[in-house]
């Protein structure tokens, strides 16, 4: 199992626990803290979190469809470098401690 520390976006802070393999959108929408609209089609922008400085090398480049998106919210909420998708990381082993924030609400 992977441990995953959410802050949401009222500030409280969780953990969660995820399966490897999975995508990390599921985990946190399953745990009533995003909406995951779309479904994971990088489509909705409601799943979008911060992740934080010492894991963003680690979860890997936006996905074409993902930077489209996030450039599509930057009138609506701020994009940072460390802006994602959550719908667009399949979790591994190497995630397990991963730290994010919640990103405002859509």
């Amino acid at each position: 199992m992977i441990n995953i520390h959410v802050t949401d976006a009222d500030g409280a802070k969780k953990e969660l626990t995820a399966t490897p393999g999975s995508q990390l959108m599921n985990t946190i929408r399953d745990a009533g803290i995003v909406e995951g609209t779309c479904g994971g089609m990088a489509s909705c922008g409601t799943c979008h979190v911060y992740i934080d400085d010492d894991w963003n090398a680690r979860t890997g480049e936006r996905t074409e469809d993902e930077g489209y998106m996030l450039e599509s919210l930057e009138e609506l909420v701020e994009i940072k470098s460390t802006s994602r998708l959550c719908c667009q990381i399949i979790l591994s082993e190497d995630h397990d401690g991963l730290s994010l924030t919640v990103g405002p609400q859509i």
